[in-house]
């Protein structure tokens, strides 16, 4: 036996689970405290079911299997965003609307990358469903960089973007295989093949940076009335979180984006290479083919916890032989993660405890 895992699986070990944990649960906890209420889907389901729930979603790199009982193809889900839309739609679509939902568990993707191999992420996040205003769209942004405070992390940055922006200003302007060719080229910072294909979308190239500067060029683009309501719903998003947060804005920017509608956003930690989570508004796909709008975040636990953000100080109290058992119910009645020893030789040290009982007084090793 070797223990070894498939590539792109690990373990989590103490103290590192016990950080997961703690970090999971006090990010659902703020949650809660707007109003946001806890589903738990399963980990697979019916892969129709999830490809059709998200407008322009699909169900891309998911794991699939056809099931022993009712001969169907069942996908592990890859996110958890569109069982979270099914919900809404199908169990709670009686719900008065928005309805609030948060969730966390495990998430399993086909493949990684060279980037990120991991294939297997703990996945935490909020939806809100109903509306996807700039109401609602503040709410979530402002709940998401709470909860992450709360969790303990500091130098939080967060990126704009609006993924149907090209769409919008080539609506009826470009054919098909054109506007996909622009979209790669604004996704490359092709400066020149851009031009090549109309000058006037250079400035989406260059309105991107921090949000004041990147929103002025915006806002200078000659789009008639098709940019107006994106941007000044994005400015009030803005407003509302300065001083928590560092701003910047890639208008264009599509990677993770996909069934994204007028805004997307992603969340950055300072000390973390990567981003920890993103969101923005969408469409969630009821049966009947009505589409309801909405807007979430999902957070991805592991590059915080890889990094060793979100952990707290391992404190474990060491009780010797023979110390009575309601003692010991006392100090963990004030709070202390107590180890009894449970036989003559045990040590605090091979506990891994940081104190130890000493004249019925907790002491520092």
């Amino acid at each position: 036996m070797t223990g070894l895992l498939p590539e792109g699986f690990h373990d989590r070990l103490p103290p590192a689970a016990d950080a997961a944990a703690r970090l999971e649960a006090r990010v659902l906890g703020h949650a809660r405290l707007y109003g946001y209420e806890q589903v738990d889907p399963p980990l697979a389901e019916f892969a129709d079911e999830l490809a059709t729930r998200l407008k322009a979603g699909g169900v891309r790199d998911a794991v699939r299997f056809i099931d022993p009982v009712s001969q169907r193809t069942l996908a592990i889900r890859p996110d958890l965003t569109a069982q979270v839309g099914r919900i809404a739609a199908t169990r709670m679509g009686h719900h008065p609307r928005p309805v609030r939902l948060c969730y966390a568990g495990q998430v399993l993707r086909l493949s990684g990358s060279e980037l990120d191999p991991q294939r297997a992420m703990r996945q935490i996040g909020c939806e809100l469903i109903g509306l996807d205003s700039v109401a609602a769209a503040t709410e979530i942004v402002q709940v998401a960089i709470e909860a992450l405070h709360a969790a303990g992390l500091t130098g939080l940055a967060l990126d704009f973007t609006l993924p149907d922006l090209v769409d919008t200003l080539a609506a009826g302007k470009l054919d098909a295989g054109t506007l996909e060719t622009l979209r790669d080229r604004l996704d490359a910072k092709d400066a020149a093949g851009v031009a090549a294909i109309d000058r006037r979308y250079l400035p989406l190239i260059e309105a991107a940076g921090p949000f004041d500067t990147a929103i002025a060029k915006l806002r200078s683009i000659d789009a008639g009335n098709a940019l107006a309501s994106r941007l000044e719903g994005l400015t009030a998003i803005a407003a509302s979180l300065r001083g928590q947060v560092a701003l910047t804005l890639d208008p264009t920017e599509r990677h993770g984006f996909e069934y994204q509608s007028w805004l997307g956003f992603s969340l950055f930690a300072q000390g973390l290479r990567s981003e920890i989570g993103r969101g923005g508004t969408y469409s969630v796909v009821h049966g009947d083919g009505r589409e309801e709008p909405a807007v979430g975040f999902s957070l991805y636990a592991d590059p915080v916890l890889n990094a060793g953000l979100g952990t707290a100080e391992r404190t474990r109290l060491f009780l010797p032989v023979g110390t009575a058992p309601e003692i010991g119910a006392a100090l963990r009645a004030q709070g202390w993660v107590t180890v009894a020893a449970l036989e003559p030789g045990d040590t605090p040290q091979a506990q891994l405890c940081s104190h130890v009982l000493r004249d019925g007084e907790p002491a520092a090793l």
